[in-house]
């Protein structure tokens, strides 16, 4: 009742929008938050395991692959979420030094399904699961300071 009251007076507050309500809702203790980046993390890596071992599997193996390597990928992509704060996260995601990477990454997930579910081409799904892989590792070198000038300078020595 006092709730009542005081927001009476106060004329009412603004409505929360859903990022905010997430955030509020994973106020987790330190330690339980990274307890559960860790098996976040560890599953989706699992699934991708998982999913290069499916590849052995006839018949529906192309598809296992492509959808517990992409799951795991996601998986793991969404662990971060319990260490920023899913609302944090996203806006971290589509920053100006990150959003080409967020987009690659997601263009070859959705690659990746389309070649196995429809195409059923084994050859596309293994180049469309590597660059995943590689637009993943670009992603998160951005979060290591100097860690992409860094890949970039010896790829060029090497080039060069």
């Amino acid at each position: 009742m006092e709730k009542m009251k005081k927001q009476l007076k106060m004329g009412g507050t603004k409505e929360k929008g859903l990022g905010e309500q997430l955030d509020e809702a994973s106020m987790l203790s330190y330690k339980k938050r990274l307890a559960a980046f860790c098996v976040c993390y560890v599953l989706g890596v699992l699934c991708s395991l998982f999913g290069c071992c499916a590849l052995w599997i006839p018949q529906q193996g192309l598809l296992l692959f492509a959808a517990l390597y992409t799951g795991g990928n996601l998986i793991s992509l969404a662990s971060t979420c319990f260490l920023k704060g899913p609302l944090k996260q996203l806006k971290e995601m589509f920053a100006e030094t990150r959003w080409i990477a967020t987009l690659l990454m997601f263009l070859f997930m959705g690659l990746t399904l389309m070649a196995a579910l429809w195409l059923k081409n084994f050859v596309l799904v293994v180049v469309f699961c590597a660059c995943q892989y590689l637009a993943l590792t670009w992603y998160s070198l951005s979060y290591i300071p100097m860690a992409r000038k860094f890949v970039k300078d010896r790829i060029e020595s090497l080039a060069g």
